[in-house]
């Protein structure tokens, strides 16, 4: 079975004011198995994703434990000096994670 090539999937987001992120429902892969989901605040993710992790955005498959229909991997941009987070590679005002559930 090949090595999953990403460290954690976004499965929903909720944004605060101002279209930013306050927090994600994560799942985080530890080792060889997932955690439970996991809330992330934007600030962790913006620095695990600067750290090298990669986010990807999708849903786990039911019945199925550890695996996921992931679709695009999360990006921090840079814009007007701030740093907005994004699936695509497109500058924008504001976090936006295409096809991901607003809780």
């Amino acid at each position: 079975m090949a090595k999953a090539k990403y460290d954690a999937v976004v499965q929903a987001v909720h944004y605060g004011n101002g279209g930013k992120i306050a927090w994600a429902r994560t799942f985080q892969r530890r080792g060889p198995i997932w955690s439970d989901y996991v809330l992330v605040n934007r600030q962790d993710l913006i620095d695990q994703i600067k750290s090298g992790k990669r986010y990807m955005t999708g849903r786990r498959v039911q019945q199925m434990g550890g695996t996921f229909e992931v679709e695009k991997q999360l990006r921090v941009l840079q814009s007007d000096g701030d740093e907005m987070l994004g699936t695509n590679g497109e500058q924008v005002n504001r976090d936006y994670l295409e096809n991901v559930p607003v809780i």
